[in-house]
């Protein structure tokens, strides 16, 4: 794309790109605090990531890059960060009504079986 006459701009590249890839982005939902929160998390190794969703349509959208020392943290440390990342910035919609979360991460699920836990 940086060198001269590889794509061009056209009209009908515009109307396909306003048809197709404008209405069908995807559009935040409303709240409703009836329904269930569900908090999907996912963290990989220089970045942490949270969806906050209800009946399968997303709601907000929560990404930051981790620091240089945290990323060196393990792979369960980070999903486990990410958890708590997503407690603290979706606490609001989250007190008082029942939420769940959503991880890649099987190793979470045994957390309160584990013996030994570092620190973090």
């Amino acid at each position: 794309m940086t060198k001269k006459e590889v794509f061009v701009w056209t009209d009908g590249a515009e109307k396909v790109f306003v048809k197709e890839v404008m209405s069908t982005c995807p559009v935040l939902g409303l709240l409703d605090f009836s329904q269930l929160f569900v908090l999907e998390c996912d963290a990989s190794s220089e970045m942490i990531g949270v969806v906050l969703m209800q009946n399968g349509h997303p709601i907000a959208f929560e990404s930051r890059k981790l620091r240089i020392y945290k990323s060196h943290y393990s792979i369960y440390d980070k999903e486990m960060l990410t958890i708590m990342h997503a407690q603290a910035k979706f606490r609001p919609y989250l007190v008082a009504n029942w939420f769940k979360f959503k991880t890649d991460h099987n190793n979470l699920i045994f957390f309160l079986d584990q013996r030994e836990l570092n620190d973090r």
